[in-house]
């Protein structure tokens, strides 16, 4: 090339080079390639070849490269990643190195071959999922051995005969036997593992480039050679007549003792055992070319690389901070500079605390939103990338940035779990384990791509009526029960009209829906392959071909096809295991859907961040545990034991995420995002955090103040962004709507009565508004259902004996509670709860029932009565269902039967449970017809059926004249209560008793209670 131009191929061998870390690594990498060129014709640099780590490294040198070229005309090198290489693509030579080899086994098909090995050979039995785990640390423990290139993996069975732990022993034995028998089952198949045949090409071109060096021009940059095979490609490389390796990030100003202290977790600690195996000194590194910049620009570059290289310097060696500070104070002084070395390497560095990581997400957006509001000095817009191992943390940024409809480039990509066929596939699998669940199947009628023809009625309106009179409530355990629901919603109600036609078409669409489903859930035990193809007809039947449209459906097709191929020999499993490793394989399963992308923004993780640069570098995650993430800990080796083979220390993994970091941070504009909280527990920030902030404290001094500021305005912008407008808060006031008298109710339950009395609210919106409450879908059966079923067990009861009881009264009432208790939607996982509770309460009820019925009383059961008074609105009706009235000669005790707490002597006195007394007001004027006229109320009394320690109790709350002296006063109440009502002025409050109302009312959220009572700390109230 002319004079003065750069040469990376300088000197004799071998060449070494360096690309400092506050230097945009590959815009660095294509200036000298286009300085190195100069005026030669286009088709020199074609002979060259470029290695780099990954693929999307020379992606992005060849976009860099181009862009850098401008106008000019510039054909592309043969850019190769290190880390992926073929063997039938440059570097190598076709038919040279590599033919001979068998290929590689894909990666699902591997696990599933290695989880039949392991359940054929040495678990029989195992469940697949376990299998399944099993398979992958085995097949990681594999390519750890593979990529190190431990060629006697026999040694692993003699760790079994050591001085260890029983369980270390068994890991021993099994891995053992595994090494010895997963090659001859790679043999059987022809194929072999990714990692070794990877290791493989990789150590033969490091021979065949020893044995002939290449003559073209070869550039290997970006790797720092931590698998050894590539280690060697990259001396290799150096030593060839027109070679060069170039470092990323090296730290050639690093005293000479800390770089000898230097450990496995330390930054640098993949480049120095790189350059000891190639035995080149860290002195005999030269610089890449390094186009120039702005001094400014330049000078902080410089000051920032030194200052996080020094505060992550080895732990041993952090005594010499204070004196490494004074000695680059007194370099720059002797330079002439007037700015302070470390104040000037914090300049354009900042750090951000947040309280969680919804916080951080959002401050995150926000700041790369700002970014798209600037320009650089030359007029172009400011480029912004996310860095970050936390894929939750991208994925809510990814979420907030699509508020603004801004989609960043992503280098995570997708789980499928989470895309539109996964959740499809996901859905399916768990309607063939439970295909009466009402959430699941509900899910999956209502997916996007679901698609059944039902004739004149959508698929939209069946699945509503379905919901509606079918699904919601206790779930149906049988389909048959299900039918049933549905026949009965379409039956004529009593004294009502008839269902309109297009009610009936919607019950009838229904029937078809449910009938169609009912086909599709064939589900049985059977081998993963067997129960792949079963998901796969049922996607096709739901939703078509459609399914397997666009990258997830691909992604999706791929997944069930290799199941279909390889699951065959992980046994037998039931839907239920089956959906469970559906769901395993489609969290596993990433999708990268690529498509527009805003240009000026990344999200990157980690690794794919090492090369990589933007104008802004946002560093976020960086707690312990997340950034630097917690040494990864072996399953089947202790720390002893991965030396004796030997492998590397769990630690070097944390040194490659430290120089992740360090080349992150060293960008011109870094922000450091860390938050305080992490799931709802403390989080510890991270290492690298720490250490910088300790060293700039260490720095701080009254002639030269350092500091590590936030970012300027973020913290206010995150906490405005979605906080309430300034001023008062504006709450809802205490609803007291007053609706006209004609349209308050003349007729009220006891029960009723009840509610009006405690929350007015409730009942105008429950008689007056007409709203009523809706079951959820497969809701639980909770005390409700508890209470209804014990009901209905004891009317079954007095029905089927109503005179002589039976002598097995108690396994008569034991039976009668559990077939109830079935009926009213308990399963069989609350039915293992409920049985024991159920004996229990048959064994007191039986002693209650003998009781009773001694007393030759007469009893009615369910009962219905009614009271009607004048008031100033019109005729008012007061009705009572008496669970138990037992008459005798001249008196009788009304019973209620609870299951939960019963109201105390001082709430019925006092009108807050009035259901006893007005039910012995009805009783007292005549109003239930089978007491054959008016009958004094003598007891009052609650039963109360729990079944647990104390199975029973019989709560008398009243009895003599006390019980109609009560009986009298609530009917009073009554009146006077519906005289006050009928005026309009009287409106229905929300909680007129507070104190009574407990927590849960289906109609609290209507009435905002939380805001007015809660929130604005509204007052109680009095009882009207």
């Amino acid at each position: 090339m002319t004079g003065g131009r750069f040469d990376p191929f300088a000197g004799s061998g071998p060449r070494w080079r360096a690309v400092p870390a506050w230097r945009p690594f590959l815009e660095d990498l294509a200036a000298g390639v286009l300085n190195w060129l100069g005026d030669a014709p286009p088709e020199t640099l074609t002979d060259a070849t470029i290695l780099l780590p990954n693929r999307r490294a020379a992606r992005a040198f060849s976009f860099a490269l181009g862009k850098l070229a401008g106008e000019r005309p510039v054909l592309l090198p043969q850019v190769r990643p290190l880390g992926d290489l073929e063997e039938d693509e440059p570097p190598f030579a076709p038919g040279e190195l590599g033919l001979d080899l068998p290929p590689a086994i894909a990666p699902l098909t591997r696990r599933f071959e290695m989880a039949r090995m392991i359940a054929e050979e040495f678990e029989p039995g195992m469940k697949p999922l376990r299998a399944l785990e099993m398979a992958d640390a085995l097949g990681a423990f594999l390519d750890s051995c593979q990529l190190e290139e431990v060629s006697d993996l026999s040694r692993v069975a003699t760790l079994a005969e050591q001085d260890l732990a029983e369980h270390w022993r068994e890991s021993a034995r099994f891995l053992g036997l595994a090494v010895d028998a997963w090659p001859k089952r790679l043999e059987a198949l022809g194929l072999v593992d990714p990692a070794w045949r990877r290791a493989t090409l990789l150590r033969r071109l490091a021979e065949a480039w020893d044995a002939r060096p290449p003559q073209a021009p070869v550039i290997a940059a970006g790797s720092t050679g931590t698998v050894p095979a590539a280690a060697d490609v990259l001396r290799a490389v150096a030593k060839a007549p027109q070679g060069v390796v170039v470092l990323p990030g090296l730290d050639l100003d690093l005293a000479a003792d800390a770089w000898d202290r230097i450990d496995d977790q330390h930054p640098q600690a993949a480049l120095k055992a790189l350059l000891a195996r190639a035995e080149v000194a860290r002195e005999a590194v030269q610089p890449w070319h390094q186009p120039p910049l702005d001094p400014a620009i330049e000078a902080r570059g410089l000051a920032r690389q030194r200052l996080i290289n020094e505060a992550l310097r080895p732990a041993e060696a952090t005594d010499d901070w204070r004196r490494e500070i004074k000695r680059l104070r007194a370099r720059s002084a002797e330079a002439g500079r007037a700015a302070d070395p470390i104040a000037e390497g914090l300049s354009g560095l900042t750090v951000l605390s947040v309280r969680a990581e919804e916080e951080a997400a959002t401050a995150v957006a926000l700041m790369m939103r700002e970014s798209l509001e600037h320009r650089t000095p030359d007029g172009r817009p400011i480029t912004c990338a996310l860095v970050t191992p936390d894929l939750q943390l991208s994925r809510r940024v990814e979420a907030r940035l699509a508020r603004w409809g801004i989609v960043a480039d992503s280098s995570t990509g997708q789980p499928l779990s989470r895309m539109t066929a996964g959740v499809l596939v996901d859905l399916c699998a768990r309607f063939l384990a439970e295909p009466l669940k009402p959430q699941t199947l509900l899910a999956l009628l209502k997916h996007p791509l679901v698609r059944l023809d039902l004739g004149e009625t959508s698929l939209h309106d069946a699945a509503e009526a379905l919901e509606e009179h079918a699904l919601r409530g206790p779930r149906p355990r049988r389909w048959s029960q299900l039918h049933e629901r549905l026949l009965k919603a379409a039956e004529p109600r009593r004294g009502g009209l008839p269902l309109a036609d297009w009610k009936l078409a919607r019950l009838k669409s229904a029937q078809t829906l449910a009938d169609r489903l009912e086909a599709l859930a064939t589900a049985r035990p059977c081998p993963p392959d067997e129960a792949a193809r079963t998901l796969t007809a049922l996607i096709e039947a739901l939703a078509g071909q459609n399914a397997w449209a666009g990258p997830d459906g691909e992604a999706a097709a791929s997944l069930l096809s290799a199941l279909i191929e390889g699951g065959g020999p992980l046994g037998p499993t039931t839907p239920a295991e089956f959906a469970d490793l559906i769901a395993a394989l489609l969290a596993e399963t990433t999708v990268r859907t690529g498509g527009a992308t805003h240009p000026s923004l990344r999200i990157l993780g980690a690794i794919e961040a090492r090369l990589a640069r933007a104008d802004r570098m946002i560093l976020a995650g960086l707690e312990e545990g997340v950034w630097p993430n917690a040494a990864p800990v072996d399953p089947f080796l202790s720390r002893p034991m991965r030396a004796a083979l030997p492998l590397p220390a769990p630690e070097r993994r944390l040194g490659q995420t430290a120089q992740d970091f360090v080349q992150a941070a060293c960008a011109d504009e870094a922000v450091l995002v860390h938050c305080e909280r992490r799931g709802g527990q403390p989080a510890v920030r991270s290492r690298w955090l720490w250490r910088l902030e300790m060293l700039t404290r260490g720095a701080d001094a009254p002639d030269t103040p350092v500091r590590l500021t936030a970012p300027e305005g973020v913290a206010d912008w995150t906490e405005a962004l979605d906080a309430p407008p300034p001023g008062p808060a504006r709450l809802a006031p205490r609803p007291a709507p007053a609706p006209p008298v004609e349209r308050r109710p003349r007729s009220l339950y006891v029960t009723g009565v009840e509610r009006w009395v405690r929350d007015p609210y409730a009942l105008y919106a429950r008689r007056i508004l007409n709203l009523e409450p809706m079951e959820r879908p497969g809701a639980s059966a909770e005390a409700l259902a508890r209470g209804n079923a014990v009901h209905k067990a004891i009317e079954r009861l007095t029905e089927d004996w109503p005179d002589l009881l039976p002598d097995d009264l108690d396994a008569v009432i034991e039976r009668l509670l559990l077939e109830e208790l079935g009926a009213h939607g308990f399963e069989d996982a609350a039915m293992a709860r409920e049985a024991p509770l159920a004996r229990n309460a048959a064994r007191w009820l039986a002693g209650f029932e003998t009781e009773r019925r001694a007393r030759g009383v007469q009893l009615l059961i369910e009962q219905q009565g009614a009271l009607t008074f004048d008031a100033p609105g019109g005729p008012f009706t007061v009705k009572a269902y008496a669970d138990r009235i037992e008459v005798g000669a001249l008196s009788a005790a009304v019973m209620d039967f609870k299951t939960g707490q019963v109201p105390t002597a001082k709430q019925i006195k006092a009108g807050f449970a009035p259901q006893l007394t007005l039910t012995g007001a009805i009783l007292a004027a005549g109003g239930f017809k089978d007491t054959n006229g008016p009958v004094p109320p003598e007891e009052l009394t609650y039963v109360r059926v729990v079944g647990r320690k104390k199975a029973g109790e019989v709560a008398v709350r009243a009895a003599g004249p006390e019980a109609q002296a009560l009986s009298a006063a609530a009917l009073e109440g009554l009146v006077a209560r519906v005289a006050r009502f009928d005026d309009e002025a009287t409106p229905y409050v929300s909680w007129a008793a507070p104190q009574f109302m407990g927590s849960y009312s289906p109609y609290n959220l209507l009435a905002r209670v939380w805001e007015w009572h809660v929130i604005g700390g509204g007052e109680e109230g009095e009882a009207e």
